[in-house]
């Protein structure tokens, strides 16, 4: 079999979590980015394409962080084309510190998702937080408050309490906990866990988790690896309740140095 790698081998992961290390509070703006795409021919014709950016502004009282994905993938064999991968999300937060400890937040998220047959979800957020750790090698937050969430499905809709439904909305709680961690000079580790209980279907709920390690190979490139892991007890066949993605890859920082 030929293959044609236009990145190389490295370039099917090109860009994991984009994994903007944790910027001063000077309110400037920073970030880190990627892209990366891939092909392959012969008795099968795959291709990939994958875009990440994460970026954040902060001060000494707010932060204002914003975050976007999107990723693609086909296979094609003789005349059949299967999409493997078809799903894109962005949002944006924002925090205002209350005190030295304790914080307020508001969001916003929106995602796509063919292979869940998810045309567009909103999710509006906000709530309290707790600084349990503040320094410059480790922060850790505790976060919880509620939420409104949109769903449109495609045609001819999804099965959710035995009915086809093309909408469905509901309230949610917010539970999580996120920490940044500076394990070297040059090393860096994150993660994230947020639940979503459902306050209209009691016993639903969605679970998000995030984790990425980063690497400074120098002072505008990252070398990554990052875990991601959605969960949504209300996905009905043939999508699948647990997401996984696993990637390893280069991104570019951009912004105030």
């Amino acid at each position: 079999m030929n293959k044609i790698s236009m990145l190389g081998i490295a370039s099917l992961l090109a860009c994991g979590s984009a994994f903007a290390d944790a910027p001063p509070a000077d309110g400037q703006w920073r970030g880190a980015g990627g892209a990366g795409m891939s092909m392959s021919t012969g008795n099968a014709r795959n291709s990939s394409l994958n875009l990440v950016v994460d970026a954040a502004r902060v001060t000494a009282v707010d932060k204002l962080s914003v975050y976007g994905q999107a990723l693609f993938a086909q296979s094609k064999k003789d005349d059949d084309t299967t999409t493997t991968a078809n799903m894109w999300r962005a949002g944006t937060r924002y925090d205002h510190n209350l005190n030295e400890r304790v914080f307020g937040f508001g969001g916003l998220d929106l995602e796509h998702d063919q292979l869940k047959h998810l045309s567009l979800r909103g999710v509006l957020s906000g709530g309290l937080g707790y600084h349990l750790i503040k320094n410059a090698d480790t922060t850790w937050d505790v976060f919880g408050g509620v939420a409104y969430k949109a769903d449109r499905y495609m045609s001819p809709g999804v099965i959710i309490d035995g009915d086809s439904r093309r909408n469905y909305s509901s309230p949610e709680l917010i539970l999580g906990e996120e920490s940044t961690h500076r394990l070297t000079e040059t090393t860096s580790f994150r993660q994230r866990l947020v639940l979503f209980p459902n306050l209209r279907d009691t016993g639903e709920y969605r679970a998000i988790f995030d984790a990425g390690l980063a690497v400074a190979m120098n002072k505008t490139m990252n070398l990554t690896l990052s875990f991601q892991d959605r969960y949504d007890s209300l996905a009905t066949s043939p999508a699948k309740q647990n997401d996984t993605l696993f990637i390893a890859g280069v991104n570019v920082k951009f912004g105030a140095q």
